[in-house]
């Protein structure tokens, strides 16, 4: 896959997001209105880290006789693990902040 490519689907994944995650009526507080921003970085963060994830797997393993063959496939895979664990957890945590906030707890 072309390097043009892998950056034609970061874009579209960055922008459908931000264009999803950012929307918020004008009555919101700035409380509200923060929630919403720190979890669509979140969100851009976990985006971000898998794509990152996968263009290592795809380019350091698929690419024989480039400048990083001197690194084994396996660290590449712990490395893209590793991405991807981060990506996980960044988005459960931009996921629940996206949600909106309970007022009343029931028991």
């Amino acid at each position: 896959m072309n390097l043009t490519n892998w950056v034609l689907i970061l874009a579209v994944a960055l922008i459908s997001l931000t264009f999803f995650c950012s929307r918020a009526p004008a009555n919101w507080s700035i409380r509200n209105r923060a929630r919403r921003a720190t979890g669509t970085r979140l969100l851009a963060q976990a985006v971000l880290s898998f794509w990152t994830a996968l263009l290592v797997v795809g380019r350091g393993l698929s690419a024989p006789g480039t400048s990083a063959s001197h690194v084994s496939p396996g660290t590449v895979l712990v490395g893209a693990l590793i991405l991807i664990a981060a990506s996980c957890y960044w988005s459960i945590r931009g996921r629940k902040l996206l949600k909106p906030r309970r007022l009343f707890s029931a028991p």
